[in-house]
């Protein structure tokens, strides 16, 4: 049961290159209100975020572009090679984003809220989810996405899937397993299924705005 009293959080979770996002825009189409913890790490690490100067003065100006703002390829991968200062950055980072995300759900206009982060289950946030749902791709797939969508070349984007634990681990401890490694129709229909199976808030309530 979540612990934000009154609404039904969805957990929703899967390493890099997945499509997270998708299946959460998937869930925003069936009535949740989405919440993005990477959209929120964008906000806090910005030049104006609370997060900005610990980074600085933690990594040194070499983690930051021309214009001041935080590089984060270049911050990326100085850390994904090194997981003692990818430590360092997430016990900066991760503190910041749950405030945040604190803040998002108390204000969500909906009763169903999917929450997508990366590290949901690395973290006490899995324990305020009501469902644990995990995006699969096979590694051929994630590796094509991160170079052909994200621009990433072939070596920082294994590197990056090599520096996450082995996505089984996460689907052991899933309510719920997408595999996202086929097309568009074959997700969405696993999505609706899983929706309607375990969602428990009625269709004609989603559109209604919710208060705390």
């Amino acid at each position: 049961m979540s612990e934000w009293e009154g609404t039904y959080v969805i957990g929703l979770t899967g390493n890099i290159g997945t499509g997270k996002s998708v299946v959460r825009r998937m869930l925003e189409q069936l009535g949740a209100y989405g919440i993005d913890a990477d959209v929120l790490s964008h906000r806090v690490t910005a030049r104006n975020g609370p997060a900005y100067q610990p980074i600085v003065e933690t990594f040194g100006s070499q983690v930051l572009r021309e214009d001041g703002e935080i590089d984060r390829a270049r911050l990326g991968k100085l850390v994904f090679s090194d997981p003692e200062k990818l430590s360092v950055l997430e016990s900066i980072v991760h503190p910041l984003v749950r405030q945040a995300i604190d803040a998002e759900v108390s204000t969500a206009s909906r009763p169903v809220v999917v929450l997508e982060a990366i590290k949901l289950l690395e973290t006490s946030l899995r324990k305020q989810c009501d469902s644990l749902w995990v995006v699969y791709a096979s590694p051929e797939v994630q590796l094509r996405r991160l170079v052909e969508s994200r621009g990433m070349d072939e070596q920082d984007a294994r590197q990056r899937i090599q520096a996450q634990p082995p996505q089984e681990e996460k689907v052991a401890a899933a309510d719920v397993v997408i595999d996202n490694s086929g097309s568009v129709n074959q997700t969405m229909e696993q999505v609706t299924r899983a929706w309607n199976r375990l969602v428990p808030v009625p269709a004609e309530n989603l559109n209604r705005r919710f208060s705390l």
